[in-house]
């Protein structure tokens, strides 16, 4: 990174289409640099409920589907572990354990980014998606993830 401040908006759209990239390798098993470069060449250019999806951070988005394919195992445990008693990833709707799956990615490997935007972006998504309960997971989860992976950050935001 040069020290440009990322566009907020091109992120918010990388993230979407993220999570819908994800979403077909889940269910599709679409290899990950294909569907990435399926993405890119023609989904990229289209829109999702207004949103124009060729305002995406391209290389934002690459990141995100790359890197949760690239550190799937790690990923799951970490969401299966956080999850409620009795719920798995793998009993989650795909839309849902793709939005969990990229937003513990970039709690993890995006520490550039401060927990609490990962948090509202993933919500926002699965706002778009799901009703109060589901959202109110997303939430849960990913909160409890930011809490594990990033202590540290908490603390100093709590604190200030």
């Amino acid at each position: 990174m040069t020290g440009e401040v990322p566009d907020r908006h091109a992120r918010t759209v990388a993230r979407l289409a993220a999570v819908q990239a994800l979403y077909q390798i889940a269910l599709n098993g679409t290899p990950a640099p294909l569907a990435v470069e399926e993405f890119r060449a023609h989904r990229l250019s289209g829109d999702f409920e207004g949103v124009p999806l060729g305002d995406a951070d391209r290389a934002f988005f690459e990141d995100i589907v790359l890197g949760v394919v690239a550190r799937a195992a790690d990923i799951d445990s970490q969401v299966n572990q956080a999850l409620s008693k009795g719920r798995s990833l793998a009993r989650v709707e795909a839309v849902l354990a793709a939005i969990l799956r990229a937003g513990a990615y970039e709690l993890t490997a995006r520490v550039d980014v401060p927990a609490a935007v990962v948090i509202d972006e993933y919500v926002e998504i699965a706002k778009s998606f799901f009703d109060a309960a589901q959202v109110g997971l997303v939430n849960g989860v990913l909160d409890r993830l930011a809490r594990e992976i990033r202590p540290a950050e908490l603390a100093a935001r709590a604190a200030g």
